[in-house]
């Protein structure tokens, strides 16, 4: 998410937006939305992250390869690639630059946070929940260059920060596997 400020806070968005959005562009909506999760009245882009950290126990636990740290991370890097592009309709049928609805960013960082999940041994529960935590700071704090790199145009802007703080939090918890 794009903002000048912690992203907590956020524009919601009308019924009336919504469904104009939905209207002008359906499937791309659907997706941005994080399968409508970024509808949620409150902290839609902790609702996005619980959609990708959910998505992520799933490709771990049933489905071999894309469960590995690096298949994690070649899903979150998918998502975010189709996220640049399924964004772009929804923001401009809302006339935003990056607005609150729109999560399918953060279900990418979070698949990508938690590549670094699996790497410590078992992935027991506290991991995954290192995971959610580590990305949903480093999402609303925006260090290290993330708050910079928002700037890239359109739907780059939109995905690119999220995709830098999934990779930062599973370093950390590449770097936690190490001792634990």
């Amino acid at each position: 998410m794009r903002t000048d400020e912690s992203s907590l806070r956020h524009d919601p968005v009308s019924m009336s937006d919504a469904r104009r959005a939905f209207a002008a562009a359906p499937v791309s909506a659907f997706l941005a939305t994080g399968f409508g999760s970024g509808l949620s009245p409150f902290a839609p882009g902790t609702a996005g992250s619980v959609v990708g950290l959910a998505i992520a126990w799933l490709l771990w636990s049933h489905a071999g390869i894309f469960g590995s740290p690096v298949g994690l991370l070649m899903s979150g890097l998918a998502v975010g690639l189709l996220g640049v592009f399924v964004s772009v309709p929804v923001c401009r049928a809302l006339n935003a630059e990056d607005p609150g609805c729109v999560v399918i960013d953060e279900v990418s960082g979070q698949l990508i946070a938690c590549a670094g999940t699996v790497l410590v041994r078992g992935a027991p529960l506290w991991a995954w929940i290192a995971a959610f935590v580590l990305f949903r700071a480093f999402d609303v704090v925006k260090p290290l260059g993330i708050r910079q790199i928002q700037a890239l145009p359109g739907g780059w802007g939109v995905v690119a920060d999220d995709v830098l703080g999934g990779l930062y939090a599973a370093a950390v918890l590449a770097v936690a596997s190490r001792w634990v």
